[in-house]
C-alpha cells in the first residue's frame, strides 16, 4: 500500500488542486496532503490560514477521510535543508505527486520516488488569478469547489482580499 505526498499553498484550494488529488488518490490508497507555507496569513498571496485552508480541503475532498492526512508545512527558507524538514514533518510516505518541477528536482535529489501529472488548465485554476478576481468583483466560484467556496463565504474572503490589496 503506496502512500503518495502532495504539497501546496492552497489560497485557495481550487479545482485544479481538487484534481490533482483525486488522480493520485485514484493511484495510492493513502495519501499525505502538505499546507505550505503553512505559516503564513492575512498576507496578498497568503490570505487564509492554515486551519481555513485545511478546512477548505476537508469540504471539498469526496474521498474517505481515513484515507488522506492534512499536515502543516511551514517555511523552512532553505532549500538544502527542506526535504529533511517536510519527512520530519510528515507521516511516512512512498512518492511525492507534484507538477512543481524544483520541488520535484529536490526530492528526487533526495532518492524519493515522484510522480507527475498534467497540469489542469493552469490558466484559470490558479490560486493568484482566482485571488485577482475576487479583488476585481470577478466570477471565481466556478473555480473552486463548492467547499471551498463555502469556507471563503463564511469567514468573508473578499472582504478580506480588498483589505490587504489597500495596504
Amino acid at each position: 500500500m503506496t502512500t503518495v505526498l502532495i504539497i501546496g499553498r492552497f489560497q485557495p484550494f481550487h479545482l485544479g488542486h481538487l484534481k490533482l488529488i483525486e488522480k493520485f488518490a485514484k493511484n495510492h490508497p493513502n495519501l499525505v496532503i502538505g499546507i505550505g507555507s503553512s505559516q503564513e496569513k492575512n498576507t496578498r498571496e497568503n490570505p487564509f490560514s492554515a486551519s481555513e485552508r485545511k478546512e477548505m480541503i476537508v469540504k471539498s475532498l469526496k474521498i474517505p477521510k481515513k484515507k488522506y492526512t492534512i499536515v502543516d508545512i511551514p517555511d523552512v527558507n532553505d532549500d538544502k535543508k527542506w526535504v529533511s524538514w517536510v519527512v520530519s514533518l510528515t507521516p511516512k510516505f512512498d512518492v511525492v505527486g507534484t507538477n512543481a518541477k524544483f520541488e520535484r528536482g529536490l526530492f528526487e535529489k533526495a532518492g524519493f520516488k515522484v510522480e507527475e501529472t498534467r497540469l489542469f488548465n493552469r490558466d484559470e485554476y490558479s490560486g493568484t488569478r482566482i485571488r485577482d478576481r475576487i479583488l476585481n468583483g470577478g466570477e471565481w466560484k466556478n473555480l473552486v469547489p463548492a467547499g471551498t467556496a463555502a469556507v471563503m463565504e463564511k469567514i468573508n474572503a473578499a472582504e478580506r482580499i480588498r483589505k490587504l490589496y489597500k495596504t
